[in-house]
Formats: structure tokens, C-alpha cells, sequence
């Protein structure tokens, strides 16, 4: 399983030596078109906790929830960071995907690929589908859904992207 590390700005100067120096934080100086270049602490979910739990001690100004997961699970900053977690041979490091190549769960559809983060995706995914009206800002993956190809939404595909769909979660 793959888990997106979340970012977090360091807004004080003072403050980057604790993060450099954290074994619970990784540091990075990064630089992004929209918001320019700035000091970040990155929390590797599931590296060393699946929660926020093990964060403690912060500088004035930090709370543990600033490093929790939003309502989407997926990225929240732009960058494909995160940790690989395998419950089978207890594999726990971090990982830069090659998005969405290496995507667990895809399919291909008349020579284009649609992709979901996971299981819970792939089974909103479904049921968007499904659906006669799709309102997607009504799912928990909004942002997620409001993405897809019309491809892939299009009445023809319905029933073959939906049976793919399917055969990925019964192999997955």
C-alpha cells in the first residue's frame, strides 16, 4: 500500500533546526510555481506510525493534527511522496511514485488508462459510474471523481469499464 506524506510550511525561520534535526520529520527546502520557495516538514504517514500519534514536543505554533491526512487521502501539495507499506513482509520506506504508472489499480479502455489511489477509490469509482446523475461532490474522492475522462463516463463504456473495474477488486 502506498500512503501520500503530507507537508507541512515551517513559517518561522527558528524553527527549520528542529525540523532538520527530527527523527520524526523529514526537511525539505521546496520550490513550487504557485507558492514560491519555502522551508517544509514532511511527515512520512505510516513510516514509522500509521498515525500522527508519535509526534510530539513541536515548536509554538505546530499541532500534530497539521501533519493528519485531509478528507481525501490523496496528495496535498503537488508532490508524489509518501511511504510503501506491506502488511505481508512488514516492508516500511519511502517512496517517490511514478504517477499514475505505477498505480495498483488501472485498467485500459479503447487505449486510455484510468487509474484509482485504492480500494475505497476503485469502489467509489464504481458507483459513480453506476450512477444516473453522478454528483461527485457528494463522495468522499470528490476531487478524485470530478476528474475522470468522459471516456470512461460515456453510456458505451458503462459496462466494460464497470466489469474491469470490478475483476480489479475481486484480483485486488
Amino acid at each position: 500500500m502506498f500512503e501520500f506524506a503530507e507537508l507541512v510550511r515551517i513559517e518561522r525561520k527558528e524553527d527549520v533546526s528542529y525540523f532538520q534535526n527530527s527523527d520524526v520529520f523529514e526537511y525539505r527546502f521546496v520550490e513550487s510555481a504557485g507558492s514560491g520557495r519555502w522551508h517544509a516538514a514532511i511527515y512520512y504517514h505510516g513510516l514509522k506510525s500509521s498515525s500522527t500519534s508519535n509526534i510530539r514536543n513541536l515548536p509554538e505554533g505546530y499541532q500534530p493534527e497539521d501533519w493528519r491526512h485531509g478528507p481525501n487521502l490523496c496528495r496535498s501539495h503537488g508532490s508524489d511522496i509518501g511511504t510503501l507499506v506491506c502488511g505481508a513482509c512488514f516492508l516500511r520506506r519511502k517512496h517517490e511514485l511514478d504517477w499514475p504508472k505505477e498505480a495498483f489499480f488501472q485498467l485500459e479502455y479503447k487505449q486510455h488508462v484510468l487509474w484509482a489511489f485504492n480500494r475505497e477509490t476503485v469502489v467509489e469509482l464504481i458507483e459513480f459510474i453506476k450512477s444516473q446523475g453522478r454528483r461527485e461532490e457528494e463522495q468522499k474522492w470528490s476531487r478524485f471523481l470530478r476528474h475522470v475522462p468522459s471516456h470512461f463516463l460515456q453510456s458505451g463504456a458503462r459496462e466494460p469499464v464497470l466489469k474491469k473495474l470490478n475483476r480489479l477488486l475481486a484480483e485486488g
